[in-house]
């Protein structure tokens, strides 16, 4: 152990401490990714992060544990999102820890081979960013947007028009699919005609379907299980806004885009929209 002051010790700990979280993350990754080459690339990284760890432990003489919530919830996104997106969220934190790097190799610069592992990691896991749905997320894009955007306006427009949650989730039902259809044959169209890209159109076309499809599902659900329109209609905005924060955060983290201006245009345009149906709606429901 090296006598080190509060400030240094910090450091340390806190490096120590992300890559110990980094052993457990990746060793579970590689133990779950399909591709053998990309599982050899993460098990090599993994056994890095776990001699990082010892390294640190040798200055800082204390023995740490895995951050158990921090690797369930990475775990929890890998599946949610795959490996794309973990990977590139475990290495925007470390991009951010290496900036701390500094002070430390100033002090201590043999440590400087953990800085450059670190950097080499970075180009390693870069290269394995191949995942199908991060090529096909346009395509998620147009889906997730038009149907936010259409059917939070026709389900606020068709609640004050009708009142009857059971003929709203009907109509909004037959409306979504007519219109996840023509998005998907849309995409397709579009894509064909696309000269220079890896896209297959087909892929195009599913992607944006099952996203504008998925939409649907769960913008229509409170009116199928809430008999009162207008808490369903709350609720279905509710969840307007939640899936416009989960797109935008995984957005943010694979484009390296800021998360909260992307978030408050896509809402506001949601809800504007929302609104002026809404108010087309009671001038329609009056007059029927």
């Amino acid at each position: 152990m090296v006598e080190l002051d509060k400030e240094m010790e910090k450091l340390i700990t806190g490096f120590q401490q992300d890559e110990i979280d980094g052993h457990e993350i990746y060793s579970y990754l590689a133990e779950h990714l399909k591709d053998k080459d990309d599982q050899a690339v993460v098990a090599k990284i993994a056994e890095d992060e776990l001699r990082h760890y010892k390294t640190w432990k040798r200055y800082s003489g204390r023995e740490l544990n895995a951050n158990r919530f921090k690797v369930f919830w990475y775990k929890l996104l890998f599946h949610l999102f795959g490996y794309t997106f973990v990977i590139k969220l475990q290495e925007n934190g470390e991009e951010k820890a290496q900036a701390g790097y500094a002070p430390v190799l100033e002090r201590f610069p043999e440590l400087d081979a953990i800085l450059k592992d670190e950097e080499e990691h970075e180009d390693k896991l870069l290269a394995m960013m191949d995942e199908e749905s991060l090529k096909y997320s346009g395509s998620v894009v147009l889906g997730l947007n038009d149907a936010l955007v259409e059917l939070t306006g026709a389900l606020a427009g068709l609640t004050l028009a009708f009142q009857n949650s059971q003929t709203i989730a009907l109509s909004g039902m037959i409306t979504g699919i007519a219109a996840a259809l023509s998005m998907a044959a849309s995409e397709y169209l579009s894509t064909s005609a696309e000269k220079d890209t890896e896209r297959n159109p087909g892929k195009s076309a599913l992607y944006t379907g099952v996203a504008y499809i998925i939409t649907v599902a769960l913008l229509i659900l409170p009116y199928l299980i809430i008999s009162n329109y207008f808490v369903a209609l709350g609720v279905m905005l509710l969840i307007g806004v939640m899936i416009i924060a989960l797109f935008n955060y995984y957005s943010s983290v694979v484009n390296d885009e800021p998360f909260l201006k992307r978030f408050l245009r896509m809402t506001g345009i949601s809800l504007g929209v929302a609104t002026i149906s809404f108010v087309i709606g009671y001038f329609v429901g009056g007059v029927i």
